[in-house]
């Protein structure tokens, strides 16, 4: 293993930390990415993602500037809108409860299309999510939720893309080399302790940017930080995301800080295997079940699933659903409701139940252990408290809602009663933490008196302060450019300053 001295090392080749180490070779410093993961699994989480970005835009021209192929067809038929950064701020603000770090929020928001700009230039392409954000009623697509953007290819594309950019800049990717250490002198931090196929090595460098992602993989921590009963849930992505990155920078004095007790977690698949699989990415999620309705096993339904846009409520339904008996739920829907299912519920993987009768789907949910008397009644009641007559669009939300129930659902209330019914089984799936270590606006990594350490930077999932309960979607792998960027810059800045 090579261990010349180097400007700039990076702890993990995500998009925050490919983001930041192309920003630091923009700084003219000399730069090593180092990857836990294989090949065939790299890129954290970002590589199970399906790439979708929040960013701030107040209209189509705006979007043709991430976005050059737009053709004069798509802008004929679909209502981009706009999203500004007032909407940003206070859909932030909203499922955060107000506790998110004005500061970092503010740099979120204010350079999320700059980012997004500059991560064209350097090779990522970009295109709108039809399919999953825009219906087409009426001849027109509209956008909802504040989410029109994604990467071409999705989060595999985004990662490939990444790495493409950083081999033109000459960035060295190491793979199968686990950070498990950093070096502290006098005058900061001195390079990182890494093992490399069973060997130990120290690596020297003049900064460091750590962007391994937060605990969410590693279950012993999952338990002592989200609680009892966490040690059950599945891991949406890497299985690398073990807190490395957290671990070795508060074992030499870094300040915790942010959601330690919160993450993001989804439905997900009920049969899906403990961790992701990159052959399937995202496509065990189910997040279609605004349009229908979620029982659990005792057949009784337990949540709004049309409290909101599914943007703002997919991110901690999956804590709900890891609470019921069993730790499992199933999605219902109707003939009406299937052309509306999202991709990921046609899948070969997918856990579904299929029936001609309400009758007959009552059965298969009771040999899947949901009890059939309670299905039965929440059907009846829930079908008789829909009010019928309020148009149904699923473009916005549209007050068809139902009245008179203990969980009354308040948008895109649809009857359960036109054959053939389909039941997709969930679980809880957790894609990342929400706790991990303080950092300054530079991105610098400070101790408990927020003085910074010097050399020391972080961004990605393993930062703290920004989500706390719940995540507006498509806000992480945003979050992850921006201050990836940040950390990058400043990291060359401090290495080409240093005696």
């Amino acid at each position: 293993m090579d261990h010349t001295p180097v400007d700039v090392i990076v702890v993990g080749a995500g998009n925050a930390g490919l983001c930041a180490a192309l920003a630091a070779r923009e700084q003219g410093a000399s730069v090593t990415v180092l990857e836990a993961a294989p090949v065939a699994e790299q890129g954290g989480n970002t590589a199970f993602t399906a790439g979708s970005m929040r960013v701030v835009y107040d209209g189509v021209e705006d979007l043709r500037g991430l976005m050059p192929d737009l053709s004069e067809q798509q802008i004929a038929e679909t209502d981009f809108g706009s999203y500004r950064a007032e909407q940003f701020y206070d859909d932030m603000a909203r499922v955060s409860e107000h506790r998110s770090d004005p500061d970092l929020v503010e740099l979120l928001v204010t350079r999320s299309y700059p980012t997004l700009r500059w991560m064209r230039a350097k090779g990522v392409r970009f295109l709108p999510i039809y399919g999953r954000q825009a219906f087409k009623l009426d001849g027109k697509f509209t956008f909802w939720g504040g989410l029109t953007v994604e990467s071409w290819g999705g989060g595999r594309g985004l990662v490939e893309s990444l790495l493409a950019a950083a081999r033109r800049e000459q960035i060295t990717v190491v793979h199968e080399t686990r950070a498990i250490g950093l070096a502290r002198g006098e005058s900061g931090i001195e390079g990182v302790r890494v093992r490399r196929r069973g060997e130990e090595h120290f690596l020297p460098a003049k900064s460091v940017v750590l962007a391994a992602g937060g605990f969410e993989a590693n279950s012993e921590w999952r338990t002592r930080y989200l609680g009892p009963g966490w040690d059950l849930a599945k891991v949406r992505g890497s299985r690398y995301n073990q807190g490395d990155g957290i671990a070795m920078a508060l074992e030499i004095g870094a300040s915790p800080a942010g959601n330690w007790s919160g993450c993001h977690a989804v439905g997900w698949d009920r049969n899906a295997p403990e961790f992701g699989v990159l052959a399937v990415g995202d496509g065990f999620q189910k997040h279609s079940y605004p349009f229908g309705i979620m029982v659990n096993a005792a057949g009784r339904r337990f949540v709004d699933e049309g409290a909101d846009f599914r943007n703002y409520t997919y991110a901690k339904y999956g804590r709900v659903i890891l609470f019921q008996p069993g730790q499992f739920a199933y999605q219902i829907f109707d003939s009406k409701l299937t052309p509306l299912l999202r991709d990921e519920y046609r899948i070969r993987e997918v856990t579904v139940i299929k029936a001609d009768s309400i009758s007959q789907l009552a059965d298969r949910l009771q040999a899947e252990g949901v009890d059939r008397e309670g299905f039965l009644k929440t059907i009846e009641t829930y079908n008789a408290a829909v009010r019928q007559e309020t148009p149904f669009n699923p473009n916005v939300k549209d007050g068809r809602r139902t009245v008179g129930l203990d969980i009354d659902k308040t948008n895109w209330a649809n009857t359960i009663e036109e054959p053939p019914f389909e039941a997709y089984g969930v679980t809880c799936g957790v894609t990342f933490t929400f706790g991990g270590l303080r950092i300054s606006t530079e991105a610098e990594v400070v101790e408990l008196d927020t003085t910074p350490i010097p050399g020391l930077y972080a961004c990605g999932e393993l930062i703290g302060g920004l989500f706390y309960f719940n995540y507006p979607g498509g806000s992480g792998l945003t979050a992850g450019a921006v201050f990836g960027r940040i950390a990058g810059t400043n990291a060359g800045r401090h290495a080409g300053h240093r005696p």
